[in-house]
């Protein structure tokens, strides 16, 4: 079922199909992309052209032992190349280079099967929790003044609106002229986020507060 379709000598046919199944596919990578995640046009634009370019390089070097020079040149130059990107960018960018290494050596089927499949696969695994962080943590961050006593000044604010907290950093910032406190704490059920911000703004001078979920400061690779 997955025969390659590519000969020793390279047809006009072949080529031509080769090209407008990678652009299709390309399409595809790019349309699931742009449902599950938050990108700009030039990263859509490079995943629907990525798979073309590498299926024209393994096309060029098909049935020679510089196939796999080509292949790992190409993955170094956009992983060592590009800007840092979160992981469902760079997993979308391998995508593309799989389909177009895959529709290069001439497995055009096999490439249209893996695509609907993975496809399938990300886009269940996006509309579902599956892998979402069911935890309450959050990360609290608080920029105080130099002069006050940051060790027992909101233990009753946390008491009120908080099952944990553990202090994790302080830091000084603005040239010395205050600290910032980092917090890993778990909010009490029905308690709104609000609440807990305005409170600490009372006690802190309405300084700068931030609550974040904590692995909000981990996707990026």
């Amino acid at each position: 079922m997955f025969n390659s379709i590519i000969n020793s000598n390279l047809q006009v046919k072949s080529f031509s199909i080769c090209i407008i199944t990678s652009i299709i596919l390309g399409f595809v990578v790019a349309l699931l992309h742009m449902k599950t995640t938050k990108s700009n046009k030039n990263f859509i634009t490079t995943l629907v052209i990525l798979p073309v370019l590498v299926t024209v390089v393994i096309l060029l070097v098909n049935g020679n032992l510089g196939t796999s020079v080509a292949v790992v040149g190409a993955f170094s130059l956009v992983r060592f190349r590009s800007i840092p990107g979160n992981s469902k960018e760079i997993l979308d960018v391998f995508f593309a280079m799989a389909i177009g290494l895959a529709v290069g050596t001439g497995y055009i089927a096999f490439a249209v099967i893996f695509t609907l499949i993975t496809s399938l696969i990300s886009y269940i695994l996006y509309k579902t929790n599956f892998g979402e962080d069911q935890t309450k943590d959050r990360i609290l961050k608080i920029a105080i003044p130099e002069d006050l006593d940051y060790e027992e000044a909101f233990d009753d604010i946390f008491k009120k609106y908080l099952d944990s907290v553990s202090l994790r950093q302080s830091k000084t910032i603005n040239m010395g002229s205050m600290f910032e406190l980092t917090y890993i704490v778990n909010l009490k059920t029905d308690i709104k986020e609000k609440e807990l911000i305005d409170s600490i703004r009372v006690r802190n001078g309405n300084l700068k507060v931030s609550l974040t979920h904590e692995f909000d400061n981990r996707e990026s690779l």
